[in-house]
């Protein structure tokens, strides 16, 4: 048994019946002549066989009786694969178009919570000889690295454990009066913390004092982000879009810009916002506020947990000029990345373990069912940097890989952007009440890469990824 800590279990706390907290994780895999027999009991094999080296696959969430304290996990429980694993099948032609409708319709239902917490949907019905892998992995579990190390662990590109080999025993229940005793021994450990927590704060709160750096106006209003469309009482309904752009591209980009990759995601997700704000408010008169996870914690052995915190990063939507967008995008995360350094990438994360469960569910909920504007911020955006080489999974390699974070309360978009080799991988996540069609956005963000490069001086012409469903 373990705790979550005080950040997992506010991402727990946050999930309401129309705000889903899990993630998703695509995997589109090519079958070769010699693999077209590749079915889901096969995968369902594949799995059982690597389950030794992907434990919080095992893990199942125990409520601590009356909300004394966090919940905790039971670390190996019994796991029924065909529960977890299920079938899908795409109507034809089975291209991208289909694939992302399903991915919606996949990640608009929530995950059972006495089950672990995690399931497969093994998509059959692609064009090409290929099937697709859509895991849906809670957010309690697991952040964007955790979730990225746990992948490469499934695609054997990172080595786990060396024994087991799939079979463990499954821990016992613990009972009401263990759960209770071991709620108290820990209340009072992090009673010990206190001191050191309130030291961690009062040195953030000095830097921040003695720094010569002053935050830009668009900084200095976090909790009144503008109105937008993004901005909504949601709906339990998603849908879902992607595309590929050339990580080869990217980097000849940024390098003749001198920004770096993640100052381009957030220069195409600001152009591409500017559009959709003048398609569905009218007006782009005012920078958006994004929610940027940052994690303080890249161990490529961490695969469960939370170790990160949001940065809130203005988009400059109000400016016309492409590489002024750029330019602007990059000054912005600069500051942004420099304050939370001076306040401690952990704040938050150190105080999350004091928010007593109950108030902090009832809190969510009355967050959920606002019918108005999100008076934090406009929409996530996540860049998480995948794989550097292909993986396979039963023998059968795995073409492309995209992921995308949940929406939270009153913001119906998220943009999350992985690489995996020689791809850059966009995923779109909306409220199926916030766009007509979320392709508007990723076709928006491929519109402002050609505009950025004709600015640029670079080829327009942007590098054919050779995948299958590019162009299906």
């Amino acid at each position: 048994m373990k705790r979550l800590s005080g950040w997992d279990a506010v991402l727990l706390y946050s999930e309401t019946p129309n705000v889903h907290m899990h993630t998703l994780k695509v995997a589109v895999i090519e079958l070769d002549p010699e693999r077209r027999d590749f079915d889901i009991d096969t995968f369902r094999r594949v799995i059982h066989s690597r389950l030794y080296k992907l434990e919080p696959f095992c893990y199942q969430l125990v409520d601590i009786p009356m909300k004394f304290h966090h919940p905790m996990w039971r670390e190996s429980c019994e796991v029924d694969l065909t529960y977890h694993i299920r079938p899908w099948r795409l109507p034809a032609p089975g291209g991208r178009r289909e694939l992302d409708e399903a991915i919606g319709e996949i990640a608009s239902t929530p995950l059972d919570r006495s089950r672990p917490l995690w399931e497969m949907y093994f998509v059959e019905g692609l064009a090409d000889d290929r099937i697709a892998v859509v895991g849906k992995i809670h957010h309690a579990l697991a952040d964007g690295v955790a979730a990225a190390n746990l992948l490469a662990r499934g695609m054997d590109l990172a080595a786990g454990p060396q024994t087991g080999r799939g079979r463990f025993t499954p821990d016992p229940a613990p009972s009401k009066g263990e759960l209770v005793r071991s709620a108290f021994g820990d209340h009072l450990r992090h009673l010990g913390r206190i001191p050191a927590t309130v030291r961690y704060t009062a040195a953030g709160v000095g830097r921040v004092r003695r720094s010569s750096r002053k935050l830009s106006p668009e900084l200095t209003r976090p909790f009144t982000p503008p109105p937008s469309f993004m901005n909504h009482m949601l709906t339990p309904q998603r849908t879902f879009a992607t595309a590929t752009l050339a990580l080869s591209d990217i980097k000849e980009t940024g390098k003749a810009l001198g920004v770096t990759i993640n100052d381009l995601v957030l220069a195409l997700s600001s152009g591409a916002l500017r559009k959709l704000s003048l398609r569905y408010d009218g007006k782009a008169d005012h920078p958006l506020l994004a929610s940027v996870p940052m994690s303080f914690d890249f161990s490529p052995d961490r695969i469960s947990g939370n170790r990160f915190s949001g940065v809130l990063v203005a988009l400059p939507v109000d400016v016309d000029d492409p590489l002024e967008r750029v330019r602007l995008s990059h000054d912005f995360a600069v500051s942004a990345k420099e304050s939370h350094q001076l306040v401690g990438p952990e704040l938050i994360s150190r105080w999350a373990a004091y928010f007593p469960p109950a108030p902090a569910e009832s809190l969510f909920r009355w967050l959920a069912g606002r019918d108005g504007q999100n008076k934090v911020l406009n929409l996530n955006i996540s860049n998480v940097p995948g794989p550097r080489e292909r993986g396979r999974v039963g023998g059968a390699l795995v073409t492309e890989i995209y992921s995308v974070g949940p929406l939270t309360a009153g913001s119906g978009l998220n943009i999350t952007v992985w690489s995996y080799v020689d791809q850059l991988n966009i995923s779109v996540l909306a409220d199926a009440t916030t766009v007509d069609d979320p392709h508007e956005v990723t076709d928006a963000m491929i519109e402002e890469f050609v505009e950025i490069r004709r600015a640029a001086g670079l080829s327009e012409k942007l590098t054919v990824v050779e995948i299958a469903l590019a162009q299906a």
